[in-house]
């Protein structure tokens, strides 16, 4: 999968995301598209597909979702960190 098909959810306004998404969608003939987020971001990746496929591009799925956990290396030792993969396709 080519990695400028891949939208990683941060700080970031949502709408800044959807538009990223709607954007690929319209101009590139893309097919699929990964929402990639990590722990507190990933209700904001959910939040991001809904809102995409509700109001803005009507004929996309939900092709899968796939949910982890990633154990991260901190200042504190080791921390598991839930991560969640949408994958968005027409």
């Amino acid at each position: 999968m080519a990695e400028e098909n891949t939208i990683f959810v941060g700080k970031k306004p949502t709408m800044n995301y959807v538009l990223a998404i709607v954007t690929q969608f319209n101009n590139n003939d893309v097919k699929r598209i990964v929402i990639k987020a990590r722990g507190k971001s990933i209700s904001k990746a959910v939040d991001i597909a809904e809102i995409t496929r509700h109001k803005f591009v009507q004929d996309i799925k939900y092709e899968r979702i796939t949910l982890d956990t990633e154990t991260l290396e901190g200042e504190r030792g080791p921390s598991n960190v839930s991560s969640i993969e949408i994958v968005l396709s027409r």
